[in-house]
């Protein structure tokens, strides 16, 4: 860029650019390597209580980076009031990245997540729901898959690991993440035991 005959305008874009693909590519090798890590049984458990509202409101916090539309978050306190023994670092993990994909992906007017927490029995489920048009059925059941990504491609910043990883994580916290249909929008569900056993 220093020798070309660019103006200081097109070389501040281009250096952009770079600088853009450069954290791109970056986000994408710690992604491969977290998932690596995780399919192969490694990455030990943090295990310890926390409150769960504590964890959504991290989760909320942390997806909300400047430039990205406006996400409006429906939530009740005191249903989230909800002593947890898991991983909390990991299982956040888990919520930014639903919470992140509503905030790309939710399509409607006045974007809308509700989050629902529910205690059943000592299990617990916490349901992500935009209301946007949802995914396509057709394409439901390859969204947890590595590289999976749908239409629109263009909007995603990632290469399609993020639900991969998630699926992952629930397995290492005794739970699973699952799509719901019917919802007027993407749902999903997160469910996991309300005491994780502590490792060792």
């Amino acid at each position: 860029l220093r020798e070309s005959d660019l103006t200081p305008a097109e070389r501040g874009r281009y250096a952009g650019i770079i600088h853009d693909e450069a954290m791109r590519l970056t986000r994408l090798l710690d992604d491969l390597l977290d998932l690596s890590v995780l399919e192969s049984g490694g990455g030990a458990l943090k295990t310890g209580r926390a409150a769960l509202g504590d964890l959504i409101e991290r989760a909320v916090q942390a997806s909300a980076p400047a430039g990205v539309q406006a996400l409006r978050i429906l939530r009740n306190p005191d249903a989230e009031a909800v002593s947890v023994v898991t991983d909390a670092d990991r299982l956040t993990q888990v919520f930014i990245n639903l919470v992140a994909n509503a905030r790309k992906y939710c399509d409607a007017p006045q974007p809308e997540l509700r989050i629902a927490v529910r205690v059943r029995g000592e299990r617990v489920d916490v349901d992500f729901i935009d209301n946007g048009h949802g995914i396509a059925p057709e394409h439901q059941a390859i969204i947890f898959e590595k590289f999976a990504r749908l239409e629109d491609q263009s909007r995603a910043g990632g290469a399609g690991l993020g639900l991969a990883i998630c699926r992952e994580i629930m397995v290492k916290l005794g739970g699973a993440i699952s799509y719901l249909p019917g919802q007027n929008g993407a749902a999903f569900r997160v469910t996991f035991p309300q005491k994780l056993p502590r490792s060792g």
